[in-house]
C-alpha cells in the first residue's frame, strides 16, 4: 500500500540524494501499485520495471508450469486427479486473464486477476483432494469461482460468467484424456507420461499456437474484430487528442477554427429548430392521472431533455462569439471547442445528457431522433410501439408500464413482472397498442443474432457485430412462474461499455433490465438457480439500446 500523504517527503529525499555523498553500491528500491499521485520527478530519475501477467493463453500456461516440477505435481494422495485438475485450474486462470483482451465482451469490468489467486486455489485443490474420498466438485467450484477469483469481481453479471467458466473446467469430464476446452480440439486435457508428467505438459504447452482462437473463450470469431476495433479506436483517440491540443498558428489554426465554427453553427441551428419542450402545455395535454402512468413518464422525459437543450443553447452562442473574438474564450468554451474539433461530445453536455458512446456528429443526430420521438408522442398520443432507445431514463418507462397493469387489475406491483413475447411483424405494421403491456423496438444484440426462421438466437454471421432484435411485447403477469428451459437471460444495457455505477435512485447508470430471449441451446441453472444457457453466457451476449455510430 502507498502512503500518499508522505510522497512529497519522498520526493525531497530523492532530490537530496547525491552521487558524491552516497556509497557506490547504494540503491533505493521502491515498489508500488500504479498511482496518479506518485511524484513524476522520482519516476524520471529512476530505472523503471513493471511486473505484468504474461500475454496470451500459451504464455500464461507456460508461466504456470515452468514454476512446477514432477515432485510438485505429485503432492497429494490422488496424484492423477491432482494433475488433471491442476491443468484445468491453470487453463481457467489463463482464460479469465485473456478475456480482458475482448473488452466489455469479455468482462464488464477489467479485473486484475494475478498469480496469487492461482496459488491460493492450487493450495486448496491439494488440501481438499486429500480430505475427501471423492473429488468435491461443488466445493472446488464455489471456492475458486466465488471466493478466490470472485472476490475481485464486483459486477454481478460477471459473477454469472465466471461461475459458468469455472464449471467448464472443474467437472468430471476433465479427468478423461482428450477432454476438449474448445470446439476445434486444439486445447484439451492431455494424456501425460506417468514417469515424467511435467515434461509432458511442457511439451504440449510449447506446441500450442501463439494466438488462441476466440472459441476457447466461448466466443464467436467476430470477437477478434471487436477487440481490434477497440484497440484501434483507442490509438486514434490518442492521436486526435495530440492533434487537437496543438496550439500552432497560421493557416492550420484558421482552418481548425473554421471547422469548429461550421460544426457549432450546424448544431445550434438544429437545436434552435427543435427548441425546448413546453412543460406546462404538455402537463395540460397529458395530466398526471392514476389510470395512465405514461403521462408522468412523458413529462419527466421532457424535463430531462430540457436540461440538456438548455445547456447547449447557453454554450453554443457563446462559443460562436468567442471564435469571432466578441467574448473571452473561457476554459469551458475552449473544452467545448476542442471536443467538437475531435468529434467528441463536450463534457459540459455529456454531464447533463444520457449515456452515449457516439461521436459528436452521430450524437447530435441521435439527439434529434430522440426529440422527434418525444414530439411525435406529444402530437399524436401514446405510440403503439415505443422506441426504447429514445428514452433518457428507460427504467421509468418500464416501471410505468408495470404500474399501468397493476392499477388496471388492482394487483400489488411487486407481484407483477414481464413476459417477453418476440413478434414477427415489422414495427410499422403494429398500429394498435396491446391490451396489456407495451411493444418496444430499438434493441441491438452483440455476440449473437436473432434468427427469425427458428425463432431463437443463433450464432452471429461473419463480420456482423451487431444485429437488431425484433419488436418485443413486454406483457405483464401477476406471480409469473419462473421459466424452466429454452431461454437465455440476456442483460440489456444503454451503451456498449456495459459497466455502470449505482445511482442515488438505486438504478445502474447503464444496466436497464433482464430479458428472456428464446434459445435452442443447452439448458443450465445459473449461479442464481435460474434457467439459462451456458453458450451465450460465455460468449458475452448482451442487448443494447445504443451503439457507437
Amino acid at each position: 500500500h502507498l502512503f500518499i500523504s508522505w510522497l512529497q517527503e519522498l520526493e525531497k529525499i530523492c532530490e537530496n540524494l547525491s552521487v558524491d555523498s552516497l556509497h557506490k553500491d547504494f540503491r533505493l528500491w521502491l515498489t508500488s501499485m500504479p498511482c496518479k499521485e506518485f511524484p513524476s520527478s522520482v519516476l524520471q530519475s529512476s530505472v523503471k520495471m513493471t511486473n505484468e501477467p504474461p500475454k496470451g493463453l500459451k504464455a500464461n500456461l507456460r508461466s504456470a508450469y515452468y514454476k512446477l516440477n514432477n515432485d510438485l505435481l505429485n503432492v497429494t494422495n490422488k496424484p492423477y486427479e491432482y494433475k488433471k485438475l491442476l491443468f484445468g485450474l491453470s487453463f481457467f486462470h489463463a482464460v479469465v486473464q485473456e478475456r480482458r483482451l475482448f473488452g466489455p465482451l469479455g468482462w464488464n469490468i477489467p479485473y486484475e486477476f494475478n498469480d496469487t489467486d492461482l496459488d491460493i486455489s492450487k493450495g486448496q485443490l491439494g488440501l481438499f483432494l486429500d480430505q475427501y474420498d471423492e473429488v468435491p466438485w461443488k466445493v472446488l467450484n464455489f471456492l475458486t469461482s466465488y471466493i478466490n477469483y470472485g472476490g475481485r469481481v464486483t459486477d454481478y453479471i460477471d459473477l454469472r460468467t465466471i461461475d459458468v467458466i469455472m464449471k467448464s473446467f472443474y467437472n468430471p469430464g476433465l479427468l478423461e484424456d482428450d477432454y476438449k476446452f474448445d470446439q476445434e480440439g486444439v486445447f484439451y486435457s492431455i494424456e501425460f507420461d506417468e514417469t515424467d508428467p511435467h515434461a509432458s505438459y511442457i511439451t504440449y504447452i510449447d506446441s500450442l499456437p501463439m494466438v488462441a482462437s476466440p472459441s476457447v473463450f466461448g466466443m464467436h470469431e467476430n470477437a477478434k474484430i471487436a477487440s481490434a476495433n477497440a484497440e484501434t479506436f483507442n490509438m486514434f483517440d490518442i492521436c486526435l487528442s495530440m492533434q487537437a491540443s496543438d496550439g500552432g498558428g497560421g493557416a492550420g489554426a484558421g482552418a481548425r477554427e473554421k471547422f469548429i465554427e461550421t460544426a457549432a453553427l450546424d448544431i445550434a441551428m438544429k437545436i434552435q429548430t427543435r427548441g425546448q419542450f413546453d412543460i406546462e402545455g404538455i402537463h395540460l395535454l397529458y395530466p398526471v392521472v392514476y389510470e395512465e402512468s405514461m403521462n408522468t413518464v412523458l413529462l419527466q422525459e421532457c424535463i430531462r431533455y430540457n436540461k440538456l437543450i438548455d445547456a447547449m443553447e447557453l454554450s453554443l452562442p457563446n462559443l460562436l462569439k468567442a471564435l469571432k473574438g466578441l467574448v473571452v474564450m473561457s476554459n469551458e468554451l475552449e473544452a467545448i471547442a476542442n471536443s467538437i474539433a475531435l468529434n467528441q461530445v463536450p463534457p459540459a453536455w455529456a454531464s447533463v445528457a444520457y449515456p452515449s458512446m457516439k461521436p459528436c456528429s452521430a450524437w447530435v443526430n441521435d439527439l434529434m431522433d430522440r426529440l422527434g420521438f418525444i414530439v411525435d408522442w406529444i402530437d399524436n398520443g401514446v405510440p403503439s410501439v415505443f422506441w426504447i432507445s429514445g428514452f433518457y431514463f428507460p427504467q421509468a418507462f418500464l416501471t410505468g408500464s408495470l404500474q399501468n397493469y397493476a392499477r388496471k387489475h388492482k394487483y400489488p406491483i411487486d407481484q407483477v413482472s414481464f413476459n417477453f413475447i418476440f413478434r414477427k411483424e415489422d414495427w410499422t405494421t403494429l398500429n394498435h397498442k396491446p391490451e396489456d403491456g407495451v411493444y418496444i423496438r430499438g434493441l441491438f444484440l452483440e455476440g449473437a443474432r436473432w434468427d427469425a426462421a427458428i425463432s431463437s438466437i443463433n450464432d452471429s454471421l461473419p463480420k456482423q457485430l451487431y444485429t437488431e432484435l425484433p419488436v418485443i411485447h413486454l406483457s405483464p403477469q401477476r406471480n409469473r412462474p419462473e421459466t424452466t428451459a429454452n431461454v437465455y437471460r440476456c442483460p440489456v444495457y444503454k451503451v456498449l461499455s456495459r459497466r455502470g455505477t449505482l445511482s442515488t435512485t438505486g438504478h445502474s447508470t447503464n444496466f436497464i433490465m433482464w430479458i428472456e430471449v428464446p434459445s435452442n441451446r443447452t439448458n443450465i441453472l445459473n449461479n442464481e438457480g435460474k434457467s439459462d444457457q451456458e453458450e451465450w453466457i460465455r460468449a458475452g451476449v448482451a442487448a443494447f439500446s445504443s451503439l457507437m455510430y
